[in-house]
């Protein structure tokens, strides 16, 4: 690769890493914030609230006719950083030749579509533990799920690289928090939308799945900034011997920090 290959190449890096990073700001900012609203609701009927030299009374509304028109929806942030984190993928890992280590007998091409298999199979093996009988029993779907990534780091890392292995753990939790917003959070709230306008009682179960699935991408997405951090420790994580298994002791550490940051 020339000089000048190589700087084209720097730059569209830096470009998707911003517009990752900045559109993830967004978008988990958002949901934190809305996370700590509905707690402090549960204290009072109003919240006061003071930034930027701005002063703001925030209450919390039942759903009426003729509001559609007039509500924000928070969608894109969500959209455009999975879209950018893909992007990110393909060019660094797919394009860039660090999908599998040197000598590896596993060619390129059967690692990528693995890759992107584990994305869209981790949504839907996700989805159908919340959306059967056992979401009821939440501490033992918790604990499926914990086994089932655990068991998806370790199958990674000996089909790529370790660093590979990580960001596709990543991008699997990324997937499964956007198909959240987009597949289940979304369609579930215009629904009780549809029935307000209609003069019909909303299905106030939606608002109970979007909650619970709002709530799982407030604990998942800790864990994926610290396999993005990753990057830069590779003796202590996916460089490792016992990669996967740091990459499982990351996830619950994330997760009890996002329990602390949920009460704060």
């Amino acid at each position: 690769m020339d000089v000048m290959d190589y700087a084209l190449s720097e730059w569209i890096n830096l470009l998707l890493r911003w517009a990752h990073v900045f559109a993830a700001i967004l978008w988990i900012g958002t949901t934190y914030f809305f996370t700590w609203l509905d707690g402090a609701f549960s204290r009072r009927d109003d919240v006061w609230l003071v930034h930027s030299g701005g002063f703001y009374i925030v209450k919390k509304e039942k759903l009426v006719a003729g509001v559609a028109g007039k509500l924000h929806w928070f969608r894109w942030e969500a959209a455009w950083t999975w879209i950018t984190g893909v992007l990110l993928l393909i060019f660094v890992y797919d394009h860039g030749g660090l999908l599998v280590d040197a000598g590896s007998n596993v060619r390129p091409a059967i690692a990528a579509v693995v890759g992107f298999a584990v994305l869209a199979g981790g949504w839907m093996v996700y989805d159908a533990i919340w959306e059967s009988p056992l979401r009821t029993r939440e501490p033992i779907a918790v604990m499926c799920c914990f086994v089932l990534l655990v068991a998806t780091a370790w199958g990674l890392t000996h089909v790529m690289s370790g660093r590979a292995a990580y960001i596709h753990v990543g991008g699997m939790i990324g997937t499964i928090m956007t198909a959240n917003v987009w597949m289940r959070i979304l369609p579930g709230q215009r629904k009780m939308i549809a029935a307000v306008e209609a003069g019909r009682a909303p299905d106030l179960s939606l608002a109970a799945r979007a909650k619970l699935r709002s709530k799982h991408n407030t604990f998942m997405v800790v864990p994926v900034l610290a396999i993005m951090l990753s990057n830069h420790f590779p003796v202590a994580t996916y460089g490792h011997t016992y990669n996967w298994l740091i990459l499982g002791g990351l996830t619950l550490a994330g997760w009890g920090a996002a329990a602390f940051l949920r009460r704060a």
